[in-house]
């Protein structure tokens, strides 16, 4: 017998988004709900003829009024909860058999909408991005510490979009106790983070394997633009003869100065300042680099940014191309959603134009392979890595 819930009934533009596959339904396509629904609370969405189309989970605050988890008609209890990260888990396992650092859940994409966990080594991080996730947390972090055999959990959920959710900003130690520092290996590399202090969820999984794909093609001398913890520097910095790191957050650089010590590579040269500054300063003194990469943050984050990203993005990749020696490697990344491939790829060309350089695409990348997109939620579509040759 299938367990009961509240019905909400959805419009036909609603009905028609859901039954598509995307998991948000907006509070516009909602035809009527129940009086006095709890935030997080699990609903059975139907069209204006009754006809079931999902369970979802209910959100009293948030511009999504409905994150969609199942399109059939089941119980969305801690048993189909905890199989859903055990499922995201064991694909992730697969993919990467031995490995110590991988985003565990990845949202969207593997059908828990609002919830991503990144594990290192026996720590994980998580984010609650959904009022469904956010009024479970504790019992998530149950499941995923025992999924994935970690000691600890620390709730990441100070970043911007909880402010798109009317969530308030925090950062709590779900399971274990602080600090909460993890070691974890990319390549042949260790590295740390600190899973209460560092950026988002600590790191950048996302670009584990751009990171070790730039290291196989470095050479001479080698630039990091917005460095972060030197995911690229130390790659490129095992085969390259010197590598300028540079970052404006003053940890950041600090932690990429301790990560370089401990894996022994005492050719990078660290730099706290402001990237774009630098590339202007690099510029005029007339370097030349043989690979150059830029990972800046997301300048554009909502659609009302974009127009001042594309300025960005068009600077710096100009600043880029000008310092590439004859034959260099440019690595350009955007983590912009709001900056489509397209997009993106009309700012290299400008940049290029501008600067007289032509450039062939050697790879077109995204993220890595353990956050993947799903088909028709473009959102979940939201990084660039090209790799470019200066011929």
């Amino acid at each position: 017998m299938v367990s009961p819930a509240p019905g909400v009934t959805l419009s036909p533009r609603g009905s028609t988004r859901a039954r598509s596959g995307h998991p948000w339904i907006f509070r516009a396509d909602v035809q009527s709900s129940p009086p006095g629904l709890a935030s997080g609370a699990e609903v059975r969405l139907a069209d204006a003829r009754g006809n079931f189309i999902a369970r979802a989970f209910w959100a009293e605050r948030s511009p999504i009024a409905l994150r969609i988890l199942s399109r059939r008609d089941e119980p969305l209890d801690d048993a189909f909860l905890r199989d859903r990260i055990e499922r995201s888990v064991s694909r992730r396992r697969a993919l990467f058999p031995g490995a110590d650092a991988c985003r565990a859940v990845h949202g969207e994409a593997d059908l828990l909408p609002g919830y991503f966990a990144d594990l290192y080594g026996d720590v994980v991080s998580v984010q609650h991005l959904a009022e469904w996730a956010e009024v479970r947390r504790e019992a998530l972090a149950r499941m995923v510490a025992e999924v994935c055999g970690a000691r600890a959990v620390v709730a990441r959920d100070d970043g911007s979009s909880r402010d798109f959710e009317m969530l308030p900003r925090r950062t709590d130690t779900l399971l274990g106790k602080p600090p909460v520092v993890g070691t974890y290996h990319e390549g042949d590399l260790t590295l740390t983070v600190d899973l209460l202090e560092d950026h988002k969820t600590g790191g950048y999984l996302d670009q584990r394997e751009n990171h070790l794909r730039a290291g196989e093609l470095a050479r001479g001398e080698a630039l990091d633009a917005f460095c972060y913890h030197g995911g690229f520097a130390l790659q490129l910095a095992r085969r390259a003869g010197h590598v300028v790191a540079i970052d404006q957050d003053a940890s950041a650089v600090t932690r990429t100065r301790e990560n370089a010590q401990r894996n022994g590579l005492g050719n990078v040269e660290v730099r706290a300042a402001n990237a774009v500054e630098q590339l202007r300063a690099l510029d005029k003194e007339g370097r030349k680099f043989d690979v150059v990469v830029l990972d800046p943050p997301a300048f554009a984050k909502r659609r009302d940014g974009l127009q001042g990203a594309l300025r960005a993005y068009k600077e710096i990749n100009y600043r880029a191309i000008r310092l590439l020696a004859p034959g260099g490697l440019l690595v350009t990344c955007s983590c912009s959603g709001k900056v489509t491939p397209q997009i993106f790829g009309e700012v290299i060309e400008w940049a290029a134009q501008e600067a007289k350089r032509p450039l062939q695409v050697l790879e077109r990348r995204g993220a890595s392979r353990d956050h993947p997109p799903l088909l028709g939620v473009p959102e979940t579509d939201y990084l660039k890595c090209w790799f470019l040759l200066a011929p």
